[in-house]
């Protein structure tokens, strides 16, 4: 297939460490950030990766990563840059605390189209909501064609204007959808094997232009975002409880049937 210069917009997001035990701020029932090191989402980092192949296919473009969060998210965006996206935007604002999914797609989108875009590259779903919902809103708040859940991503620049082949994975299998550009389309971790940033990635990473935003720059009302404008809410959560009683069998030869005399004594067998 032919090759075009294409502006690749990858959104990533910094999230609690996968392996940190994660719990909510009593105080208005959101996610407690603070309570374990920010990281970047590691189903993002499949879209950097599919970005940045994207890119090398194609010549002349370009990618920009693009994130929304507090000051420390900045770690995220540079993390991005060391793998070889060329430019970053930081979308901060305190009005921002509490946003959903709705207000995160507004602020986007917004985003966005001020840096320009002609392809938008999103993880499948963030580790910390699990929703997957963002990438089909950003693209309708964009008015662009949206293809998700790809396995395998195609450009074909020799069509005016060029266009995506997206293998997408379904419950039902797999199937193969196409979309003039600029579109938005969101990858799954069987896709790629993220690159590990080299030294000099790390290195050049610092001198990358990095934009920050705030609502204002984007002409975005702060009533409009934040968690009094969001459309769902936590009412009230309650702490894991502990183990109760447990019994482990070890395998010694007769586990199968050791199983089965705990199930019948239990009368659920």
């Amino acid at each position: 297939m032919s090759s075009t210069a294409l502006r690749i917009v990858v959104c990533v997001k910094q999230v609690p460490d996968t392996w940190s035990e994660k719990r909510l701020d009593p105080t208005d029932q959101t996610l407690d950030r603070a309570a374990a090191d920010g990281v970047i989402d590691e189903l993002d980092t499949y879209a950097v990766e599919e970005a940045l192949r994207i890119k090398e296919a194609n010549e002349g473009s370009a990618v920009v990563v693009l994130t929304m969060g507090p000051a420390g998210a900045a770690d995220t965006v540079r993390k991005a840059l060391s793998m070889g996206a060329d430019e970053a935007v930081h979308v901060v604002d305190d009005a921002l605390h509490g946003s959903d999914a709705l207000a995160t797609s507004l602020v986007l989108a917004k985003a966005i189209e001020r840096t320009g875009f002609d392809l938008v590259v999103l993880g499948s779903e963030s580790t910390d909501a699990r929703m997957g919902v963002v990438p089909a809103m950003l693209a309708e708040r964009l008015g662009v064609p949206q293809a998700t859940l790809a396995s395998k991503v195609e450009i074909d620049g020799s069509s005016d204007p060029a266009t995506v082949r997206v293998h997408r994975q379904t419950d039902a299998g797999q199937a193969v959808v196409s979309a003039q550009l600029p579109a938005v389309i969101s990858v799954l971790e069987k896709i790629n094997e993220p690159r590990y940033p080299s030294f000099k990635g790390i290195m050049a990473a610092k001198t990358k232009p990095t934009a920050t935003w705030s609502l204002t720059d984007l002409g975005i009302d702060a009533s409009s975002v934040g968690l009094a404008a969001a459309a769902t809410a936590v009412v009230d959560a309650t702490h894991r409880p502990p183990r109760g009683e447990h019994t482990i069998i070890k395998d010694d030869g007769d586990a199968g049937s050791r199983i089965a005399d705990f199930l019948v004594s239990r009368k659920l067998l």
